[in-house]
């Protein structure tokens, strides 16, 4: 077969990965990564699950790695930190069968905490790095990946970044081969990391970098482009298309091997070129191996380590102006917001009106950090709400976290919640954890995890009870509520608060984009009962707006009907009627 069509970048991956003859592959949705792991699934060659975290998905990766198949394993650059424990020893063990890490970095902030680089982790952990540039290099290098894997024993990182992961280029398909898989042995110096076998494997990793950095003059993925000599560019991943797109005539050194360069390469580019920029989104990665080198190139002086580059970013530095086909207009504002009847609003609107503070976790529930129900004091990391509620109490005493909770989501809980709620257990905490159960991972396009009953193919599974999980730990008191009783939430939540017993509350109700999900109400006002108090309008529901008259207005077209603005309606004047 050898037919070509329209890829998304992590289609490519994904397809690289099957054609790669990849027999395992374990994730952890998180975006720009997740779709990997959906395309991934529709091939029944391959077998696909979603991992309570990256930590564990690494380690499965591993697993199959030492016993002989191709393994892959995916995550975004903040989940790399949480699969960093195991990545650092496998650069040490090396591979059995080949082992390719995807990880999506997210130059911008597109829906992330922080802007990290994960070259940086790769140049520390020793471990080799491939950086495509479009959707066919993103399917070719993960296939060359398993190549280099298996030739120099060492999992290799694919990285790709929110651009390239989401914009779509032609790709050239072609068959999966069939790798057979390596006949196991068994190898306690090399897989069995104690100090003695280290030590022996640390210098296995040192001469195999330094022969990797010495072959990469040759590797494929390495290109040279000597045009202008006057002008170049050394560069690396989607920024070299906008070299391409504002400079075309300029010389390029383009690295598809971003860790470790090639010093050859330079070498050759710099005694060609006379101006030699780098070009490369946030740190200085390359530029400072260059320098460090002594040749004199222009870098992070002229441009930005935050966000992403792009074409215009260049022109600004090259010529002192952006080229642009339109006028610039400003569009208006759009910040995200919780969608119509999402059940965190109404846990949210009842934190808001007790005056409660809440310690904020990774997921949509982020939100409830902004106007107007400005509940969420910190977000950290996944898992980071009840450690830090735990590390408030016990840090600042019991009266302290009287008006504070702990949120976090069901997927979150069980990726790295649950650890630090055994904590609080073991260390006698007292503080009120609230698990917001929305049936979903909401945040990254509603996947599947293990308290769902649904793998990543679908199929039926145990579903994990998360009540009888939290008494098992040692939790006392578990009680478990719908996120849209209101009356009760507030009751239960100032016994707790008050209380001095650790209590988990599991507020339950699935997200309202689940698919299947059924509104066969909405609401509607009464006008001529409004009295303009503005009550119903604290919950910041993006379905209600006010008149010219100052009177209330409910949008049908994208209310859910969930009723939450009824229960703060003092006058009556909002009712649920069928649809």
């Amino acid at each position: 077969m050898a037919n070509k069509t329209i890829m998304l970048g992590n289609e490519a991956i994904a397809r690289g990965a099957y054609e790669a003859g990849v027999k395992l592959s374990s994730a952890y949705p998180g975006t720009p990564s997740t779709e990997i792991s959906e395309y991934l699934a529709k091939y029944d060659d391959v077998y696909t699950e979603w991992a309570p975290n990256e930590k564990v998905a690494a380690e499965v990766a591993i697993g199959a790695s030492i016993s002989g198949v191709r393994s892959l394993a995916c995550m975004k650059h903040v989940g790399l930190n949480v699969a960093s424990d195991p990545l650092y020893t496998f650069s040490y063990t090396g591979v059995s069968g080949g082992s390719v890490f995807v990880v999506a970095d997210d130059p911008g902030l597109a829906s992330s905490q922080n802007e990290q680089d994960t070259r940086m982790i790769a140049r520390a952990s020793h471990v080799p790095v491939l950086e495509p540039s479009d959707s066919q290099e993103a399917k070719d290098f993960v296939k060359y990946g398993y190549e280099l894997s298996e030739k120099y024993d060492t999992p290799v990182i694919l990285r790709t970044t929110t651009k390239l992961a989401h914009s779509q280029s032609a790709v050239e398909l072609c068959d999966r081969v069939e790798v057979a898989d390596k006949e196991y042995e068994r190898k306690v110096q090399k897989y069995v990391m104690m100090p003695a076998s280290a030590i022996g494997r640390h210098v296995v990793v040192e001469e195999r970098e330094n022969r990797m950095a010495q072959d990469a003059v040759d590797f494929p993925v390495n290109k040279m482009e000597i045009n202008d000599k006057k002008l170049g560019f050394i560069t690396c991943g989607i920024a070299y298309q906008y070299v391409k797109e504002v400079c075309p005539q300029a010389s390029v050194l383009k690295f598809g091997l971003v860790n470790p360069i090639s010093k050859a390469l330079v070498e050759k580019f710099m005694a060609e070129v006379e101006t030699v920029y780098v070009f490369e989104e946030l740190e200085p990665v390359i530029e400072e191996q260059v320098r460090a080198w002594g040749f004199d190139v222009k870098g992070k002086e002229l441009f930005t380590r935050q966000g992403e580059y792009s074409a215009n970013l260049l022109r600004r530095v090259l010529f002192g102006k952006d080229e642009t086909a339109f006028d610039k207009q400003e569009a208006p504002a759009r910040p995200p917001i919780l969608c119509p009847g999402c059940p965190h609003r109404s846990v949210f609107s009842v934190l808001n009106k007790l005056k409660i503070h809440a310690s904020g976790d990774i997921g949509c529930y982020t939100l409830g950090a902004v106007a107007p129900l400005s509940v969420i004091d910190t977000t950290i990391c996944m898992g980071a709400s009840i450690s830090a509620l735990h590390g408030m109490e016990k840090g600042r005493g019991k009266e302290f976290i009287k008006n504070w909770v702990a949120v976090i989501g069901d997927s979150t809980f069980l990726h790295t919640g649950i650890n630090s709620l055994i904590n609080m257990v073991y260390n006698k905490a007292t503080g009120t954890v609230m698990i917001l159960d929305n049936r979903t991972t909401g945040m990254t396009g509603h996947q599947e995890h293990a308290a769902t009953g649904k793998t990543l193919k679908g199929e039926e599974t145990y579903a994990i009870d998360l009540a009888q999980l939290c008494r098992a730990v040692g939790v006392q008191n578990v009680i478990e509520i719908s996120s849209f009783d209101v009356k009760g939430l507030e009751e239960t939540i100032k016994k707790s608060v008050n209380g001095d017993t650790l209590t988990v509350i599991i507020a339950k109700a699935p997200c309202v984009l689940l698919k299947g999900q059924k509104f066969p109400n909405k609401c509607v006002v009464n006008a001529d009962a409004c009295r303009k108090c503005g009550a119903c309008m604290k919950i910041g529901c993006p379905a209600m707006t006010r008149g010219e008259d100052g009177k209330v207005k409910i949008d049908a077209t994208m209310c859910n009907g969930c009723g939450l603005c009824k229960n703060y309606c003092k006058f009556g004047a909002i009712e649920t009627v069928e649809r």
